[in-house]
């Protein structure tokens, strides 16, 4: 189970990343663009590390908050999700 879904995350990631890099080629050429949805629906399914990735390394979307916001969000849960799938632990707190 763990290892299908760091290869789900993974696949998914990457398929985000190339849909960004895509979407900013075709915005250049003026050409068939990727819906703002279907970039959200492969970050929402386990692609967040890949398409906030993508937006940062080909700067697009960067000035749209709610991608800026909402890709580092989920990033940031997929990478939670993945510590968790390895099993580490977050340090507590030991002064109480």
């Amino acid at each position: 189970m763990q290892t299908t879904a760091l290869i789900w995350i993974a696949f998914m990631s990457v398929w985000a990343f190339a849909a960004m890099g895509y979407d900013k080629r075709q915005s250049k050429k003026k050409g068939q663009r990727v819906p703002e949805k279907n970039l959200w629906l492969l970050a929402l399914l386990g692609g967040g590390i890949g398409a906030y990735f993508g937006m940062q390394i080909f700067r697009h979307k960067t000035r749209h908050t709610s991608f800026r916001i909402g890709f580092l969000m989920l990033a940031i849960l997929n990478g939670v999700l993945i510590l968790y799938l390895f099993g580490v632990t977050l340090p507590t707190n030991s002064f109480a």
